[in-house]
């Protein structure tokens, strides 16, 4: 954003610079394939009321999960489609519906601060257009669509071809707002005293499934107003994703790789559960590897833990040759299993993305099984419910690997894939969509 951008902003009427914002990160990740992420990155601070970065990022989530719908009802009501160069207008408008359609908020001022954001953005002339829609929209409503035409056809066909049974519930599951889950540092406290911590704060929060670390939310909070969460006792960590330390367990005083670490959560959660494991954190990208050293400091965990920017798949430019007796590979994937929390992740992939993924997967798998020690266990894991990413891949090493066999999970690690993994859809207990299979490496 230009400096004359924020300009704009700042002198924006009150409520406007949010919408105005609001649209501009949309537009960001509409035309130029920019990640959610990282336009909301910038923008966030640029606001210095904690309810209106809570308001851009709703209606961000909430267009971009509606998005489908909304271009429906564009369609429908202008005589004349928005050229590529209305881009920001498109998504101003976008912004004007979720607040009549998802959040509900007030129409009159709806209303009002989003004209007023079309005029912060330059779009005088086209202020009556956007009172004219938006007024539209309040009246009629929007079209009803089902959940699988939000998402992209070549993705929709590929979950109806591997899960043709529960298709219809990823499709909705995906388009939801997912929960707040919490992890417990079992260094500091247990489940029961957290629970109680946050009951006694007025939070309300009960124990997860599953994992014996996992606390759920009744509602969204902000994270350094829980108690406990600043000096470490607490972290955010999805349920699936706390499953993996239990999935991979390994054996008391190991010398682990977490092969992937960024941003550090599976890393300290199995330092919480063992602070006697020998871990190496590692990760090619150096910034997200920062996050590691972050989440170590914050929950006092990994002092003695080693961090490296480097690349598994190249063993030869880092290992010292001594051979992990765990191995976690929370490999580079589609993300599809997270989409309720990434729903820009339906605009960004391609099909052939997962062709170029599913190859990546395949060098990561073979580096790190060359690391792992006769009788050591690899835990493969991703947040993929794509079959061509998950058991297609185990299959296929398990099929050129005779020293590789799977060691079974039970039905907590959720749907049997073949007898060799397990496969955990989204929404389910309340979870996101995540794939483990447990390798033994033959002593």
């Amino acid at each position: 954003m230009s400096k004359q951008d924020d300009l704009k902003i700042s002198h924006a009427a009150p409520g406007a610079a949010t919408r105005m914002l609001a649209a501009r990160v949309l537009a960001q990740v509409f035309t130029r394939g920019r990640s959610l992420k990282a336009e909301l990155a910038w923008a966030l601070p640029k606001l210095a009321d904690t309810r209106d970065r809570a308001l851009l990022e709703a209606l961000c989530f909430a267009v971009l999960r509606r998005r489908s719908t909304y271009d429906a009802a564009l369609a429908s009501w202008m005589q004349k489609p928005l050229s590529a160069r209305d881009a920001d207008l498109r998504t101003l408008l976008m912004v004007g519906f979720a607040q009549l359609d998802v959040l509900e908020l007030p129409a009159h001022a709806a209303l009002s601060a989003t004209v007023d954001a079309a005029r912060a953005l330059g779009r005088e002339r086209q202020a009556g257009l956007v009172n004219a829609i938006l007024r539209r929209a309040q009246r009629e409503g929007f079209p009803v669509q089902p959940p699988r035409d939000a998402f992209p056809a070549w993705l929709a066909e590929s979950i109806e071809r591997d899960w043709p049974i529960q298709a219809e519930a990823i499709f909705a599951a995906s388009l939801q707002p997912a929960p707040l889950w919490l992890r417990v540092n079992r260094q500091q406290g247990d489940r029961d005293a957290s629970l109680a911590a946050l009951e006694a704060a007025g939070i309300s929060a009960e124990a997860g499934p599953v994992s014996a670390d996992a606390i759920r939310l009744a509602s969204s909070a902000a994270v350094n107003q829980l108690p406990g969460f600043n000096e470490g006792a607490l972290s955010v960590q999805d349920l699936s994703a706390q499953c993996a330390a239990d999935a991979l367990a390994p054996p008391p005083g190991a010398r682990v790789l977490d092969a992937c670490a960024a941003p550090g959560g599976k890393s300290a959660h199995l330092l919480e559960r063992d602070p006697s494991l020998r871990l190496l954190a590692l990760d090619i990208d150096a910034r997200r590897l920062a996050r590691v050293k972050d989440t170590f400091s914050r929950t006092g965990v990994g002092a003695d833990a080693q961090v490296k920017v480097a690349d598994a798949s190249d063993p030869g430019s880092w290992w010292d040759g001594v051979p992990f007796d765990a191995i976690l590979l929370d490999a580079p994937c589609s993300a599809t299993g997270i989409i309720r929390r990434q729903p820009d992740v339906m605009f960004h992939r391609r099909a052939e993305d997962v062709d170029a993924l599913v190859g990546v997967q395949a060098r990561l798998l073979e580096a790190c099984w060359s690391m792992l020690r006769p009788g050591g266990v690899l835990l493969y894991a991703t947040c993929s419910i794509l079959r061509a990413e998950n058991i297609d891949q185990v299959q296929a090493f398990l099929k050129w690997h005779p020293d590789a066999s799977a060691d079974a999970l039970d039905d907590g690690f959720g749907i049997d894939c073949a007898g060799v993994a397990r496969q955990r859809l989204p929404g389910d207990d309340g979870g996101d969509g995540f794939f483990y299979a447990r390798l033994l490496k033959s002593a």
